[in-house]
């Protein structure tokens, strides 16, 4: 019986930009069945391609955030590369970009004149700080929109400067907002008028719009949550202890029920059937007593032998997974978080699974992130260039 086909088949993606939050969108779309095509520049390509760790020259990144693209070498500033990227954009559905704003409008390709030309397309536009306002012009990497939208300030310790997550965060962030209100412009072009529209994602506001109840209780209260360590504020118990071997364990007890399951589980019957800690509030006002309590337990015993009585007890746990941790857990091997591809040279390798999961229509990783230029040949043909105008568009630097 043949697979059915993937929920973003038929979906022509154009990717400008480089780096992290437009390719993240893209790759997002590759894998659900779009064809995404990335447009590179001749001269190197994608700075990604040279970031972090390399094989043979190329990053091991880039062969997970481009996989499933196309990459077509494009010179922007050449008359003739300008054309092939306005014929693409012709017949495409959505345009993933993140340039810094005002530089597809230098070369003629903004909006209004997008619009004009594929009153269908869709635009993502990713950056600093969005497509208006009086920053709109300034460089604004995911670490500034982190620091701006308020991630950082909230992450540390309270005696220490703020942190950064370890990775990214923000650019991701970014990029599934993008891929969200492509999604619902998407959506609207189908049921409302045929028409596309622009979806502007600003890095400072991807992140600012994971800030839970930062803005009420200040406005409200004016308190202003600050750097908490491991533990959640106003929320108890829920916090990060080590174990006598080393290892460190997250504890989620905060829910009524699991404290009391949990006090039974280490031998605390009596703050189980406390009855000012039946609550979060009562919790929470103890909060130091708690931990204190928690702490000595779990440096009484080996992290599995907690891990294991926490399991018995229902109280929501985990080791804090390193990657060497997780490419050997079995629940990570029995979701497929693991996907077997192969290097350029064949070499075998592994690469993130696929997310979300979709029970009829999965999305998959085909092939990973292609050579500069591979498709570039293969695209023009499909747009009805000759062998012979290829070879000239190459000569001349336009390719």
């Amino acid at each position: 019986m043949p697979s059915p086909a993937k929920p973003l088949a038929g979906l022509k993606v154009i990717e400008l930009g480089s780096l992290i939050a437009g390719p993240f969108a893209a790759r997002l779309c590759a894998e659900f069945g779009a064809e995404v095509i990335k447009v590179e520049s001749p001269d190197g390509g994608d700075p990604l391609r040279k970031w972090r760790k390399l094989y043979e020259g190329t990053s091991l990144w880039w062969f997970v955030q481009a996989r499933n693209k196309k990459s077509l070498t494009l010179n922007l500033k050449h008359p003739d590369g300008l054309a092939i990227l306005r014929q693409l954009l012709a017949d495409a559905d959505i345009l993933i970009e993140n340039f810094r704003p005002g530089v597809l409008e230098k070369l003629g390709l903004g909006w209004e004149v997008l619009h004009e030309l594929n009153p269908k397309l869709v635009m993502v536009r990713l950056s600093g700080f969005g497509q208006s306002g009086p920053l709109k012009e300034q460089p604004g990497f995911g670490a500034v929109g982190e620091s701006m939208g308020g991630l950082r300030y909230i992450t540390g310790f309270e005696d220490r400067p703020p942190v950064r997550t370890g990775i990214s965060i923000g650019d991701s962030i970014a990029a599934l907002w993008g891929v969200i209100g492509a999604l619902m412009a998407l959506r609207h072009r189908e049921v409302a008028g045929g028409q596309g529209q622009v979806v502007d994602v600003a890095l400072y506001e991807a992140v600012f719009a994971m800030m839970e109840s930062l803005v009420p209780e200040f406005d409200v209260f004016g308190f202003i949550r600050e750097r908490s360590g491991n533990i959640m504020p106003g929320i108890t118990p829920s916090s990060i202890h080590t174990c006598a071997d080393g290892r460190h364990l997250q504890i989620g007890a905060n829910g009524d029920a699991i404290f009391r399951r949990f006090m039974r589980a280490i031998g605390r019957i009596d703050l189980a059937d406390d009855p000012t800690l039946a609550d979060n509030a009562g919790r929470d006002a103890r909060r130091d007593e708690l931990y204190g309590v928690i702490d000595r337990w779990a440096a009484s015993l080996p992290a599995d032998q907690a891990m294991a009585l926490l399991n018995r007890a229902e109280v929501p746990a985990s080791r804090i997974y390193s990657v060497e941790d997780m490419v050997a857990d079995p629940q990570f091997l029995a979701r497929e978080m693991f996907l077997s591809a192969r290097l350029p040279d064949g070499k075998q390798f592994k690469m993130p699974g696929i997310v979300p999961k979709l029970s009829d229509t999965p999305g998959s990783a085909d092939w990973v992130g292609p050579a500069l230029g591979e498709h570039t040949a293969e695209l023009l043909q499909a747009l009805g260039y000759s062998a012979e105008r290829i070879a000239a568009l190459r000569e001349n630097g336009a390719v």
